[in-house]
């Protein structure tokens, strides 16, 4: 078996001008021992590696270390992995157990800093949505931890509060409300984020609830209310206003996944103005996410996104509302007295929280905590 241990006994030794025969006389062993030594092929006892150490003037560890150890040390795990997109090798995840079943959220790199993860995807499983993930170590994910899914930029402020105020870590998985909401049904997440209108009623979220998730169990508790619409360049250069000016030739749209919210109100706005989506350069260009939409336009890849203010605000991009919306989170109702949904809601209810939601992303917060259903 290949020893562990890595020695720099043949370096030290020439940068001191010592021959080998020579620290071989005043160690007591032979000059085969002091070559097998520094050949890797030998490890010598204690007694040897401190006279070797006394002699050559440094300490031990100067001598001889343990190799490193690679950053796995296990099989690697399958997991289920949550995700819009599919998933890929090398891509850092975080992990969380939700009820029985072992989760993964990709995370995202932003620029200048690289996310914190709980090791990386090894392979793509061979079922959708599964991969094999290698961990840096057994205990990764057995913390406190809870997984809400949704697109609102602002979770993050919550999530973070969370972890302060109660030690639980909350992992956002990014994905339109119809996502979310169909992982919540799934029982692959704790809390699901939506802010779907129904057409008939104008009504965000219940109305759909109730017609598309039947006999479900679901607790309804308002996060804020927010406006949506035209994101654009500082100043708005192209002088976009309405969806007819999403038509003109120039005008570059960066859309949102099918079953995302501000999809559906680009869908609802070009319809009104007699648009179709064929006629629009960018429609099927995909952001997943308000800031990845909002980050499209500030980087010039696009003139445009449908996308919150607090994702204009985040970027310093122009905003012009089209509609004022309230971000719900959906929870199973036999999953309300878990110890880390608690913690999350609780957080809801603190004033601090509410005035980071209305001077950092301009939600109204009149709602916030508000149990809808």
């Amino acid at each position: 078996m290949q020893s562990s241990v890595k020695n720099q006994l043949g370096a030290v030794r020439r940068g001191r001008g010592v021959g080998a025969a020579e620290l071989a006389r005043r160690v007591g062993v032979s000059r085969q021992t002091i070559y097998a030594i520094e050949a890797g092929s030998f490890v010598p006892n204690t007694e040897v590696a401190l006279r070797l150490a006394h002699e050559l003037e440094v300490a031990v560890d100067a001598l001889f270390t343990l190799e490193a150890e690679g950053p796995f040390r296990r099989k690697p795990i399958k997991a289920e992995v949550l995700s819009p997109s599919a998933p890929v090798a090398g891509q850092g995840v975080q992990i969380c157990r939700v009820g029985d079943r072992l989760v993964s959220v990709p995370v995202n790199a932003v620029p200048y800093f690289l996310p914190e993860a709980d090791g990386i995807i090894a392979k793509p499983g061979r079922k959708a949505g599964t991969a094999e993930l290698m961990v840096f170590s057994p205990e990764e994910g057995s913390t406190k931890r809870l997984v809400l899914a949704g697109c609102d930029p602002a979770t993050g402020l919550l999530a973070r509060m969370v972890e302060r105020e109660a030690g639980v870590e909350v992992i956002s998985a990014a994905a339109s409300s119809r996502l979310a909401l169909n992982w919540l049904l799934d029982g692959k997440v704790h809390v699901a984020g939506s802010h779907l209108k129904d057409a008939e009623t104008g009504e965000f979220n219940l109305p759909i609830l109730r017609r598309d998730y039947p006999g479900e169990d679901f607790a309804v508790v308002t996060f804020a209310r927010w406006e949506e619409g035209y994101v654009t360049a500082k100043a708005n250069p192209a002088k976009i206003r309405t969806a007819a000016d999403l038509a003109r030739p120039k005008i570059r749209l960066v859309n949102r996944e099918v079953g995302a919210g501000s999809r559906a109100l680009l869908d609802y706005l070009l319809a009104q103005a007699g648009i179709p989506t064929a006629k629009v350069n960018g429609y099927d260009r995909i952001a997943f996410g308000h800031l990845a939409a909002a980050y499209a336009v500030h980087a010039g890849e696009a003139d445009c996104c449908i996308a919150t203010r607090a994702a204009a605000q985040a970027f310093g991009l122009d905003f012009i509302p089209v509609q004022s919306e309230r971000y719900d989170f959906v929870v199973r109702r036999r999953n309300l007295d878990l110890p880390a949904v608690q913690s999350l809601l609780d957080v809801l209810m603190k004033a601090k929280l509410r005035r980071k939601l209305e001077v950092l992303a301009g939600y109204d917060t009149s709602q916030t905590g508000v149990v809808q259903a």
